[in-house]
């Protein structure tokens, strides 16, 4: 660890410097200045599943603020504000776990809370009900319809 004195009452100790990541076909060094124990977070390891992986949750916040409307707090009560903000959250786990569960292995596994709303759930089909099931039936050009029906069919009860 060194010291960096910019004065005589001032003095900041720098962490340690951490990581190198490939971006594609680019080599950009990244530096994270840290605290942490070199012996217990390897630069790599401290990069990989430290930096990156609060990036990553930053995203999936910037995502449910922006996709499922959870900023949307412009009512005039705090009850109405808070079950704005339940209907996005529970709306952002529906959507994880379709991603998690009944996307795994398709092309829409790391899709975008915007992009499965587009893709999946914005689409005209004609539902019927009956009294022991309910019949969607979807046009046959629906580009995601494989998608669509490995997702039902892993997400079905029984």
């Amino acid at each position: 660890m060194t010291t960096n004195t910019h004065n005589e009452r001032w003095s900041l100790r720098l962490g340690r410097g951490a990581g190198r990541a490939w971006r594609g076909y680019l080599r950009r060094e990244q530096r994270v200045v840290t605290s942490l124990d070199a012996r217990r977070w390897p630069a790599r390891e401290l990069y990989e599943a430290l930096y990156c992986a609060r990036g990553e949750m930053e995203n999936r916040i910037k995502e449910c603020q922006l996709h499922l409307f959870a900023d949307r707090t412009s009512t005039a009560t705090m009850r109405a504000n808070q079950l704005r903000l339940w209907f996005a959250s529970f709306a952002y786990v529906m959507l994880e776990a379709l991603r998690r569960i009944g996307l795994a292995g398709t092309e829409l596994a790391d899709a975008t809370c915007e992009s499965l709303r587009l893709k999946l759930l914005k689409i005209g089909a004609r539902v019927k009900i009956s009294v022991r099931r309910i019949h969607i039936s979807m046009a046959s050009s629906h580009p995601f319809q494989t998608a669509w029906r490995l997702a039902q069919a892993r997400l079905a009860p029984g």
